[in-house]
């Protein structure tokens, strides 16, 4: 698995400017094993470089797209990081191996209480579940330092920016029109201002606003 997200991250060097990832993001990804985190239905294709379905709609992302969404937040071992869309807990695994907190936000309960066990019980105590939709991010626990999207939207929420500190990086796919969905980092400098940048073409679930 690990060889083919280096590959692939050559294969879009010229798009996302990264042809290979920092060497904690790919100690993390070998660190955690994919196959606790899928269905035991797809148990077989655990390390495909694939997205694989967890049920409700849902899925856990393309290993290649979760160390890319992991690198462009340049985490350091002190920093606080807000996840939106737990699903099977895969991506705040990889993330709690690399930052000191983080907090994960899942709107369907039933996906929600599963990963919070599986974290758990795989060890992972610097991990926060809530079942919530995320939309208005977390802000008892805010500021974050990076914050991470794994769904959606048409526009960055109003919430997440004002949650993300300033030199916070968030990545997240928007779909600005249409299918079409680019996943995009947003950095915001000390005095607040923001720059974003779109990075590869993707395909994600929808955010949702209930």
């Amino acid at each position: 698995m690990l060889e083919n997200i280096d590959q692939e991250a050559r294969l879009t060097a010229d798009y996302t400017g990264r042809p290979r990832f920092a060497d904690s993001v790919m100690k993390a990804m070998a660190q955690v094993n994919r196959a606790d985190f899928v269905p035991d239905i797809a148990q077989s294709r655990a390390f495909l470089n694939a997205p694989l379905a967890i049920g409700h709609g849902q899925t856990i992302s393309q290993p290649y797209i979760v160390a890319l969404m992991t690198d462009l937040l340049e985490l350091s071992p002190d920093d606080r990081v807000l996840e939106l869309g737990t699903g099977s807990g895969y991506q705040a695994a990889i993330l709690a191996k690399l930052a000191k907190q983080v907090y994960t936000l899942e709107r369907i309960g039933s996906l929600a209480d599963a990963a919070a066990g599986r974290l758990q019980a795989l060890g992972f105590d610097n991990v926060s579940c809530r079942h919530s939709n995320g939309y208005h991010g977390w802000p008892e626990k805010a500021p974050f330092d990076a914050i991470m999207v794994t769904a959606a939207s048409p526009f960055v929420p109003p919430a997440l920016l004002d949650q993300l500190k300033p030199g916070g990086r968030l990545v997240l796919p928007l779909a600005e029109t249409g299918l079409y969905q680019q996943l995009t980092l947003i950095t915001k400098d000390e005095q607040g201002q923001t720059e974003t940048r779109p990075v590869l073409a993707v395909s994600f679930v929808p955010l949702v606003d209930d």
